[in-house]
């Protein structure tokens, strides 16, 4: 079952105007964007964004139940794309990472927990296989991907694990690899599958999900309306960092040499943040083991 995260907190820090234009990201199976249309009135509207020909499905069914809604497929990367008619909107919500449908799927090969093809595309019908890639790829290729976006430490031996492998018998499964690759780890950290850090390196590279992100913030404040709010749920600590970077320089503005004799108010801040950064409490934890790792931060335009 698909349990939204931070879900009243992200809904509550996005919606500050009850008649705005909203747009949801990362729509999912419509937990958010469902919560968002209920703190919408009659003049309120809320756009959804997925890769997922799934998610697209569900999408569709609330654009037919609700017609305050508008479902899109493609990556939240082209929100100006999405947006050259509305112009400028009152919030942007990203939900970033793997979904939990994607991940209970065994034929979408995210989870190494169950067999299935080893895929992990978020969209299927477009982009190489993990599998595909991994097929192919130079050994060092391999092992960058499982240090930069795995932060894997054992990135190299399992990167030699996989290419002396694949030479006996391709690697098709999302079991095979994990096997693979648990074999290949000499450190096992404790409640953790020793596969994880690979598996969910393998998946960035993937589906482009860092780049996708970078060229999202770079274009998400000329979308936003001020007083909009931009709130990101992050899953990964590279993705956070990006947002946290992010956030911390449009708060802070230009920054100039302390000699030049410059105003506050000439210093280019665009953003304030709002609130600290906010991880999900016990109870939610103990509910949905997924959302230990999420961690919440929230920004508004000023200028």
């Amino acid at each position: 079952m698909h349990e939204t995260v931070l879900l009243n907190e992200a809904v509550d820090a996005l919606v500050v105007n009850a008649d705005g234009f909203y747009v949801d990201g990362t729509f999912g199976r419509g937990g958010h964007s469902r919560k968002i249309l209920q703190q919408l009135n009659d003049k309120g509207h809320l756009i959804g964004v997925d890769k997922d020909p799934q998610a697209i499905k569900s999408g569709c069914q609330l654009m037919d139940e609700d017609q305050r809604f508008h479902i899109v497929r493609g990556s939240f990367a082209e929100i100006k794309t999405y947006l050259s008619e509305q112009g400028s909107v009152d919030g942007v919500l990203l939900d970033l990472g793997v979904s939990s449908p994607q991940l209970d799927q065994a034929e979408r090969g995210f989870s190494f927990l169950r067999d299935g093809p080893l895929d992990m595309r978020m969209d299927p019908e477009s982009g190489v296989s993990a599998a595909d890639w991994l097929s192919g790829a130079s050994e060092s290729d391999i092992a960058k991907v499982l240090k930069e976006y795995g932060e894997e430490r054992f990135a190299r031996r399992m990167a030699k694990a996989i290419v002396l492998e694949r030479s006996e018998r391709p690697i098709k499964t999302t079991t095979h690899l994990a096997q693979v690759l648990s074999e290949a780890n000499p450190a096992w950290e404790k409640g953790k599958h020793p596969a994880t850090r690979a598996f969910q390196g393998i998946r960035i590279f993937i589906n482009n999900e860092l780049a996708d992100l970078e060229h999202f913030l770079s274009d998400v404040l000329d979308v936003l309306k001020v007083g909009g709010r931009l709130v990101v749920i992050s899953f990964h600590s590279l993705e956070d960092r990006m947002v946290k970077r992010f956030i911390k320089q449009h708060v802070r503005g230009d920054q100039l040499p302390a000699s030049v004799p410059v105003m506050d108010a000439q210093l280019n801040r665009r953003l304030k943040q709002v609130g600290k950064a906010l991880r999900a409490g016990d109870d939610e934890v103990d509910k949905n083991v997924r959302s230990r790792s999420a961690i919440m931060r929230v920004a508004e335009k000023i200028a």
